[in-house]
């Protein structure tokens, strides 16, 4: 049994990690960096929780059919993770 299994509820580091095994995470971009590894363009996507606009600045690194082809700072987006990793960013419905 994993440690946050025999604490689950009663941990707020492990339920936060199971909150976002899979899910959609509101957040505010704060700076979209292409980058090339070997010749394959990815995007380092920074971003805030929105509700904390100076806190801790979080990164996810992407590729370009992984976000909306015209994100800049300052956007509002939804953050989309699977086992607790960024997969997609998409602009909020509506």
């Amino acid at each position: 049994m994993h440690q946050c299994e025999a604490t689950r509820g009663r941990n707020a580091t492990c339920s936060k990690l199971w909150s976002m095994l899979k899910g959609t995470k509101a957040a505010l971009v704060k700076k979209v960096q292409p980058i090339s590894i070997h010749g394959q363009i990815s995007l380092d996507v920074y971003f805030v929780d929105p509700a904390d606009p100076d806190g801790q600045v979080s990164l996810a690194r992407l590729g370009p059919e992984s976000i909306p082809r015209d994100l800049e700072p300052g956007e509002r987006v939804d953050l989309h993770y699977l086992l607790g990793t960024v997969t997609a960013i998409t602009r909020p419905a509506g």
